[in-house]
């Protein structure tokens, strides 16, 4: 008889209990909005360029969708980005009347980043 009171007492602390909250809307769109770069990391961060004409510069791309690119003449561009995809990167710079430009990204069998 003890047992049986014991299982309805638990019965009814479980009846009880709240239930646990489902994620917001906004959790949920976040992170169906987290885009991956084309090697599956994050798309921002510090990256060295190398062009095919043999220019260097640096891009600081931020999580805040801005970025700054400095070339080895001190040169500096700025702008915004977006990852519309894991092979597609779009840059707008900050001038008057500037365009999107988008730049189809790969990683090579070497392992090089190519865009």
């Amino acid at each position: 008889m003890k047992k049986f009171a014991f299982i309805a007492v638990l019965g009814a602390l479980a009846a009880c209990t709240p239930e646990a909250e489902a994620p917001t809307e906004s959790a949920v769109e976040e992170t169906a909005a987290a885009m991956t770069a084309a090697d599956g990391g994050t798309p921002y961060g510090t990256f060295r360029i190398t062009e095919s004409d043999g220019k260097v510069f640096m891009e600081d791309i931020r999580e805040d969708g801005t970025w700054t690119s400095t070339a080895a003449d001190g040169a500096v561009t700025t702008g915004t980005w977006e990852q519309k995809s894991a092979n597609l990167y779009c840059t707008t710079k900050d001038e008057e009347g500037a365009k999107q430009v988008c730049h189809e990204e790969t990683i090579d069998e070497n392992g090089v980043w190519t865009s």
